[in-house]
C-alpha cells in the first residue's frame, strides 16, 4: 500500500488508523497536484504541436513517435485524474483504505507515464532539431535520469532509513 505500511513501529506519531489514512490521502493529493499540472501542460504542448507550420516537416518516424507521445500523455493525464473519480465513487462509504491503496497504485502508473512522455518528448525534439542519433541519446539520458532519481535514489534512501532505524 503506502510507504507507511512497512514503516518501523514507533515512528513518533500518535495517530489512529483513520488519521493515518487521512494523512496519506492528503500527501497523495499533493503529489497528484504536481503530476496533474505537469502532464496537462505537456499534453497541451503536444496537442498544439500538430497545428504548428513546421509539423509537416516531420518524417514518418517522428510522426509515429509524436502520436505515441500524444497517447502516452493523454493516458497519463487520465491516470492522474483517476483518483478523483475513485474518491467520488467511494465517498462516504468508509472506504478510505481502498481509496489510499488504489491511488497509490494509480500514482505508480502515472509516474511511469510521465517518465515515458518526458523521455519521448526529449527524443522527438532532439531528433527533429539535431537528428536521429541525438534524439535517441537525449531520450536515453532523460530515461536514465528519471530511473536514477525516481527509482534508485528513493530505494537507496528508504533502505538506509530502515537500517538507521533498526540500529
Amino acid at each position: 500500500m503506502s510507504d507507511d505500511d512497512d514503516a518501523i513501529p514507533g515512528d513518533g506519531r500518535d495517530e489512529s488508523e483513520n488519521e493515518r489514512l487521512d494523512r496519506n490521502w492528503n500527501e497523495m493529493l499533493q503529489e497528484l497536484r504536481v503530476i496533474q499540472t505537469g502532464t496537462q501542460i505537456l499534453t497541451g504542448f503536444l496537442l498544439a504541436a500538430a497545428f504548428q507550420s513546421r509539423f509537416d516537416d516531420l518524417d514518418d518516424y517522428q510522426r509515429t513517435v509524436y502520436l505515441c507521445l500524444v497517447v502516452a500523455s493523454i493516458l497519463t493525464t487520465v491516470f492522474g485524474l483517476a483518483p478523483v473519480s475513485l474518491h467520488r465513487a467511494l465517498f462516504r462509504m468508509r472506504a478510505k483504505d481502498r481509496v489510499v491503496h488504489l491511488t497509490d497504485r494509480i500514482l505508480e502508473f502515472t509516474m511511469i507515464g510521465v517518465a515515458v512522455t518526458l523521455a519521448g518528448t526529449a527524443l522527438l525534439i532532439f531528433d527533429f532539431v539535431l537528428g536521429r542519433a541525438a534524439g535517441l541519446v537525449a531520450g536515453a539520458v532523460v530515461l536514465a535520469a528519471v530511473l536514477a532519481l525516481w527509482v534508485v535514489v528513493p530505494r537507496v534512501a528508504r533502505r538506509r532509513r530502515h537500517l538507521d532505524l533498526r540500529a
